[in-house]
């Protein structure tokens, strides 16, 4: 088993709110973005890996996902 990832409130800190969900399966590659006011539902000791498989894709109906932090966008010419 891999090691859990990391917990919201250790994403927080560091300045991400937003995540990426991906189907777990790989021939269905059906992704979506969960955007802050989304993720804020969860309480800060929640780990990645503990919603994982509390996913169903919408596309293909499988459960699981791998659940990846969403960086900000870096802004271009911004002083």
């Amino acid at each position: 088993m891999a090691d859990p990832k990391i917990t919201l409130g250790e994403m927080r800190e560091m300045g991400v709110r937003g995540l990426l969900v991906y189907c777990s399966d790989h021939r269905c590659s059906h992704s979506v973005e969960l955007k802050p006011a989304d993720v804020d539902q969860w309480p800060d000791d929640v780990r990645l890996s503990d919603l994982e498989p509390k996913f169903t894709c919408k596309a293909c109906g499988r459960r699981g996902a791998d659940v990846r932090l969403h960086f900000p966008q870096a802004r271009m010419g911004a002083r």
